[in-house]
């Protein structure tokens, strides 16, 4: 039986570091459960059943309080620049994350870098303007992101494949919002949701890419992963879903007009990006690689490298047609 994470622990927590304006900071990242997603609907999405389920008002924040406890703790320990927190939705729906937890981790962030995501509807100009004005008294180089998982700025993709309720335009407006308060804006992307043949989706990431980047600080490209209990674990159950090639994720990289961070998760893996087997492991760790140093030439390389599995690559990207069931697993 699988045991119960004690809740007042963060579901992770853990160091890094990250590329930020041409520099490379040290970072915390922890992901604090919250009271859930109200949107609660993506087919791609397992972090919605990681909520506290009918725990609401004081209780709520007790318990968020007692994770943010923690995430002092490790920035105490590490001092980093960037610190990342991430819940099961929307940082600033008050619903998910109560209102005195929200001050609170802006207090505890003075001076540096806070990335934060949260769907368009719960971001207001007033507040954003009030939290950058409150980190920067800590220090000029703080900040605040607010992270937007657009996903695609296809409207019909994201609405058909992956059910995110936001358009496009809601995206473009709130980046202005954002930037107008003084603060930052992250979009992540999605490479490959469902019903998308590989073409589909390289074709969509690369446009995406160059419609966002008048629009955004920083870009993340999230390769779709098989996560449980979800929608899309059922479709690849059946052999309706492959995840997208690591051979088409470098090679967004090396053309990307703008520089895409990329963290595979569950990579080389049946339920992640993956090729053969044989060659997964130097292209994850060439990706790693670019996330800190921004060097194009490394991901270049990448693709003059030879594999079996390119051939399989290529030919998928030529004969996968529309509403088929993938050619590969």
């Amino acid at each position: 039986m699988k045991p119960i994470k004690n809740p007042e622990e963060p579901l992770a927590i853990w160091s890094g570091q990250d590329y930020i304006a041409g520099e490379i900071h040290p970072s915390v990242t922890a992901i604090i459960r919250s009271g859930g997603c109200s949107w609660n609907r993506c087919k791609i999405c397992q972090y919605r059943h990681e909520r506290f389920s009918g725990i609401k008002g004081d209780e709520l924040t007790r318990l968020m309080y007692a994770q943010i406890q923690r995430l002092k703790e490790q920035i105490e320990k590490i001092n980093p620049h960037v610190v990342k927190v991430y819940t099961s939705g929307s940082f600033f729906d008050p619903l998910e994350v109560p209102k005195e937890i929200q001050d609170h981790l802006i207090e505890l962030v003075k001076g540096k870098t806070l990335i934060v995501e949260s769907r368009c509807e719960y971001i207001d100009a007033e507040q954003i303007s009030r939290y950058v004005s409150h980190i920067k008294e800590g220090g000029e180089a703080g900040n605040i992101y607010v992270a937007i998982g657009l996903e695609t700025t296809s409207d019909k993709i994201r609405e058909k494949c992956i059910d995110k309720g936001l358009q496009y335009s809601d995206y473009l407006k709130t980046s202005e919002v954002i930037h107008k308060a003084g603060g930052k804006v992250k979009t992540y992307l999605l490479h490959k949701p469902p019903y998308l043949t590989e073409r589909e989706a390289y074709d969509d990431m690369i446009t995406s890419i160059q419609n966002i980047m008048p629009s955004t600080d920083l870009i993340s490209m999230n390769p779709c992963t098989v996560q449980r209990n979800t929608h899309l674990e059922t479709l690849w159950k059946r052999q309706a879903y492959r995840p997208p090639y690591l051979w088409s994720v470098a090679s967004i990289l090396a053309k990307s007009p703008a520089h895409v961070t990329c963290d595979p998760i569950g990579g080389g893996q049946a339920r992640g990006p993956h090729n053969c087997g044989s060659c997964d492991g130097m292209i994850l760790d060439a990706i790693k690689d670019y996330n800190l140093n921004a060097d194009q030439e490394l991901m270049l390389s990448v693709m003059e490298m030879d594999c079996t599995c390119k051939n399989e690559w290529e030919y998928v990207m030529s004969q996968e047609r529309s509403w088929s069931m993938p050619l590969t697993r």
